[in-house]
């Protein structure tokens, strides 16, 4: 048998496995593939490519296209909406980073009372 980490099955579980073919992606988010296409151009996204060169997608990505979506379709240009997403992914991780020191005791706190 397989080491546990090669199973295929536990591809099911991994977010970042890029198991959507593009128009798979594009049908389940009820678009387009050029608007997958153009997370790509903006960077918001960066499909892996599969031996014959055809973008695939994880359910993380998707997850972000979905986001980007929304905010498409509430008014939002695409270039803002990209931005606005890298900007709130940012925003997460320092508040993780913040609390994750917070629990560890973090750094001194500068004396602000004098």
């Amino acid at each position: 048998m397989p080491p546990a980490s090669t199973r295929p099955v536990d591809n099911l579980d991994d977010a970042d496995y890029p198991a959507y073919t593009m128009g798979r992606a594009a049908e389940m988010l009820g678009t387009t593939p050029a608007f997958l296409r153009a997370l790509g151009e903006h960077r918001l996204i960066t499909p892996l490519r599969s031996e014959g060169g055809h973008r695939r997608y994880s359910r993380y990505q998707l997850r972000i296209a979905a986001r980007a979506r929304e905010l498409v379709d509430q008014g939002t240009p695409i270039e803002a909406a990209c931005r606005i997403i890298i900007l709130e992914d940012q925003l997460e991780e320092a508040q993780r980073i913040n609390e994750q020191l917070r629990t560890q005791g973090g750094p001194p706190q500068p004396n602000t009372s004098t």
